[in-house]
């Protein structure tokens, strides 16, 4: 590789390309990279440092008390670049919101049942590593890459409003508080969220159980409830599940989804769940139709068999931020999501905190690596999420919408402005997972690579070039 080639490449945590725009929300946004020693593809998202409620840091603290375990992405660099934070993970597939669009917002049993054991799973893990989620939404499920031995695992991601509910080494659990503040997503929430108490395990999986029948029955009876204000809406969302009798929302399904709502609803404050009986009633259940559990997801039937990538018209909403490209049959989402939490734009960085792009780069002298032991108890609010810092019922500031109506409009001229091949050169200022750092290509003499890339960031008209690049992601991160 070139050393005019590295200089003209976007380059960012030492060796990732940024390269196309994939998401965005309430955080900044996430693009496609390349990792440039190995070749391999990784989600590279950006936040604004001086956001009003930054996340990157406290979920690589999260990725990190996760790492290794099945169904978690890899974190491989967080970093300072500019005036944003960046967190290089795996890149994965679609959400399984967006495969629900795409196979008619219905799921069958089957693929219900084998959705459901995987995503049960995925939060025994976390709860066994001491954390509780707090925003279960299928928004923040994804599966794996097209082509690759873990395309139909499913994943989670977003882990901005995730808290540690016991210590890690005496297991002593969070008290039980109530008049707590909302967090989560108000379609899906435990009701016992809604009556501002304490969240715990319980929660996460009543949660799950709302997502099923969502799945199953295409929707939920308290989806698009109106309301003069946000707090009077979330008021009878709250009031519309206590009201809804799980013989109700289960009638005409497998009595195995009453059995699961009426456990976890019964479970205690500090109770710990019992995952095995969950996970078997999914196993009843579709063993009293007959079918078996073979593997094959209604979204591998689309397109003649052919799978839900066949469809040129079908990108991905990756890693639940906010459909970058829309599929072209897809409705409006207020028509779709009509109980979604702030819906219609995310909230834009406060632009009072943030200032234009200093001259003067954080480099090397970043700060150590948090510890990993513990995990912040607040997130942040995401564009369909109630944030913990803000009162239920308090209207976003419409000047900072204003900072995004555009968006999209404007990282497109970014895009166009560093295409592929002519991109802009960085800097780093942060750390690596080494543990889950891969080796690079044996073709490349990656000593020699490091070298280069590192002589054109000191070059002037690299630095010339970084300007560029980073004033106009500033534009669309900061207004």
């Amino acid at each position: 590789m070139s050393s005019s080639h590295i200089q003209s490449s976007n380059v960012v945590g030492v060796h990732y390309r940024v390269g196309k725009k994939i998401g965005e929300g309430s955080f900044g946004v996430i693009f496609e990279g390349t990792n440039l020693l190995n070749n391999q593809q990784v989600a590279i998202k950006f936040e604004p440092r001086k956001s009003d409620a930054p996340q990157l840091r406290d979920e690589y603290r999260t990725y990190k008390i996760l790492v290794g375990c099945v169904g978690i992405p890899n974190v491989y660099y967080f970093g300072q670049e500019g005036l944003h934070n960046i967190l290089v993970i795996d890149l994965l597939g679609p959400s399984l919101e967006d495969l629900f669009d795409w196979c008619g917002r219905r799921f069958s049993l089957k693929t219900v049942v084998m959705v459901a054991k995987q995503m049960i799973s995925r939060v025994q893990t976390i709860h066994e590593k001491n954390l509780i989620y707090r925003d279960i939404k299928p928004d923040n499920f994804l599966i794996g890459k097209p082509g690759t031995k873990t395309a139909n695992l499913i994943y989670v991601v977003d882990f901005g409003m995730a808290k540690q509910y016991r210590d890690p080494k005496t297991k002593q659990h969070i008290p039980y508080r109530e008049r707590k503040s909302l967090s989560g997503t108000a379609r899906y929430m435990s009701i016992n969220t809604h009556l501002g108490r304490e969240q715990s395990r319980r929660d996460d999986l009543e949660a799950l159980g709302h997502v099923f029948m969502y799945f199953l029955r295409g929707g939920l009876p308290w989806q698009g409830l109106k309301a003069a204000t946000n707090k009077q809406k979330y008021e009878k969302i709250g009031e519309k599940k206590q009201t809804t009798a799980i013989k109700d929302l289960c009638e005409g399904f497998p009595e195995q989804m009453e059995r699961y709502l009426s456990y976890v609803r019964n479970l205690g404050f500090e109770e710990t769940p019992d995952y095995d009986y969950l996970r078997d009633l999914f196993t009843q259940a579709l063993k009293a139709t007959g079918e078996v559990e073979d593997g094959e997801y209604d979204w591998m039937k689309l397109n003649g068999g052919k799978g839900w990538d066949a469809a040129t018209n079908k990108k991905p909403n990756l890693h639940g931020y906010g459909h970058a490209y829309p599929p072209q049959n897809r409705q409006s989402q207020g028509a779709l999501t009509p109980g979604r939490l702030n819906s219609s734009q995310p909230p834009a960085p406060n632009p009072a905190l943030i200032r234009h792009a200093s001259k003067s780069r954080r480099g090397r002298n970043s700060q150590p690596p948090p510890p990993q032991g513990s995990v912040p108890t607040s997130g942040v609010q995401d564009q369909r999420r109630l944030s913990v810092k803000q009162p239920v019922g308090t209207p976003g500031g419409s000047s900072n919408q204003a900072h995004y109506t555009n968006s999209s409009q404007m990282l497109s001229s970014y895009a166009n402005a560093y295409p592929q091949g002519h991109q802009s050169g960085g800097a780093h200022g942060g750390y690596h997972n080494q543990s889950s750092q891969q080796q690079p290509n044996t073709n490349a003499n990656s000593n020699i690579y490091l070298q280069q890339q590192q002589a054109a960031y000191h070059s002037q008209q690299n630095g010339q070039e970084r300007k560029g690049f980073w004033s106009k992601l500033n534009s669309f991160c900061c207004g």
